[in-house]
């Protein structure tokens, strides 16, 4: 049964290392959680080791950036993990074999700056062989998008998502995330291969990284950071201030728990308004 926190420093000490999600618990894409930048110092100062572990199209060295920009000193991490970095190490060491990619990215750059350092081409869909998809703009129009790809579909192409999140919270509300796309892609056939939470290569990359076994995951979705969580045999904290917000602020936290625990099976060890 899921226990109601008050503080993730609580846990502080009775793990080995405590792993947040950025978007929905650290922050919302403009601007960092009212007391997010407190809890990770105070966390570094009781010496607790932490890290991030991100459904980011971008490279690991991108997202440390972004929140250095947010407040978050970056020295506090030990460590950070983004399913855009899985796939840039996939595509380098050779098991992504395409080197002609069409990018589907959130902002103009983002896929060139995405693949500094691989021999690989960014084409149009007429050269492609495969589709990245890392990204996709704030208020995307899917059904541009779809059409788009059905010409793709056609002929077949792989498509390669480094953010299978559906969507994701921003100071205004929801959007629409590059998983979304993906999944249609992968109903109408196409073959998809997903970079990030829930699949377990990131878990598993990030824990041998860590070099510890006792890991407690701090993030917004049951889909993918607590079902993720969960089968690498980590414990885990449910942020109701994220992408749930307002399903919790209309019901019980235990109510909305169980609705969603119906739904994608993995009910979180701990759960938390937001983070404090």
């Amino acid at each position: 049964m899921t226990q109601a926190i008050t503080s993730v420093l609580e846990l502080a000490g009775e793990y080995d290392a405590i792993v947040f999600d950025q978007w929905g618990v650290l922050h919302d894409g403009t601007a960092p959680y009212s007391g997010a930048l407190d809890v990770i110092r105070s966390l570094k100062a009781k010496g607790q080791c932490t890290a991030i572990l991100s459904n980011s199209g971008k490279r690991a060295e991108s997202n440390l950036n972004r929140i250095a920009r947010f407040g978050f000193d970056t020295k506090n991490f030990s460590k950070v993990i983004t399913s855009g970095e899985a796939l840039w190490q996939d595509v380098q060491s050779g098991k992504v074999p395409e080197r002609a990619f069409f990018a589907i990215e959130r902002s103009a750059g983002d896929a060139a700056a995405w693949a500094a350092g691989l021999e690989v081409d960014l084409v149009g869909l007429e050269k492609a062989k495969a589709v990245l998809l890392m990204g996709l703009p704030d208020r995307a129009d899917l059904v541009n998008l779809k059409s788009t790809l059905k010409g793709t579909l056609a002929r077949h192409l792989p498509l390669y998502c480094s953010n299978p999140d559906k969507a994701s919270p921003r100071a205004d509300g929801l959007v629409v995330s590059p998983g979304a796309l993906a999944e249609w892609y992968r109903k109408e056939g196409g073959q998809v291969r997903f970079y990030g939470k829930p699949h377990g290569p990131v878990f598993d990359a990030l824990q041998t990284a860590l070099a510890c076994d006792h890991i407690l995951m701090v993030g917004d979705s049951l889909e993918h950071d607590i079902a993720g969580a969960a089968r690498a045999g980590w414990d885990s904290v449910l942020i109701q201030n994220g992408l749930y917000r307002d399903r919790f602020a209309h019901n019980s936290a235990d109510y909305v728990i169980s609705e969603l625990v119906q739904v994608h099976g993995t009910a979180p060890t701990y759960s938390l308004a937001e983070l404090s």
